[in-house]
């Protein structure tokens, strides 16, 4: 049997598309944290860090850049500030649940990255079991592993007008 990425000419479906600029879940997704600083400052959030000066410090973005990036997460609800001080007035920022659903993301970056880039003295991710956390993606119906051989990406076909 034929893995479902495996087609008969050896393109695939978005491979005989036009060669025009593609409507993109993962590029509208990387047009909002696709920067190296904002998956920084969100890191630093799921760390626990929620000061401005913490985050500055522990990502080494510099403060103007930092403040650009939690803006525009504020402005797509990926973070909230919160007001810790009336004088003067002082903010932390947490990851909203729209901002926390991206730690797997981070997860996955992670793993990639340990596996083919460690930098020296990287931080360990352990699972609550005690072990090193490794990723396995999976389908959520069939529960079989995701991978490039087992998947198709289709075009889109809008609905059909009656």
């Amino acid at each position: 049997m034929a893995a479902v990425g495996d087609v008969p000419d050896g393109l695939s479906p978005m491979a005989r598309e036009p060669l025009v600029p593609r409507p993109c879940p993962i590029a509208a997704t990387l047009g909002i944290i696709g920067e190296r600083w904002t998956l920084l400052a969100i890191r630093e959030l799921a760390y626990g860090v929620h000061r401005f000066d913490q985050i500055a410090a522990y990502t080494g973005a510099s403060r103007d850049i930092l403040a650009e990036r939690l803006r525009k997460l504020e402005e797509f609800e990926i973070v909230e500030r919160r007001q810790y001080s009336e004088r003067p007035p002082r903010y932390e920022y947490h990851l909203t649940d729209k901002g926390a659903d991206l730690l797997p993301v981070l997860m996955t970056l992670g793993q990639w990255g340990i596996k083919w880039h460690r930098p020296a003295r990287a931080a360990t991710v352990l699972h609550e079991c005690g072990h090193a956390l490794v990723i396995d993606h999976a389908c959520h119906e069939c529960g079989r592993p995701v991978t490039p051989a087992t998947v198709l990406t289709v075009p889109y076909e809008a609905p059909v007008q009656g």
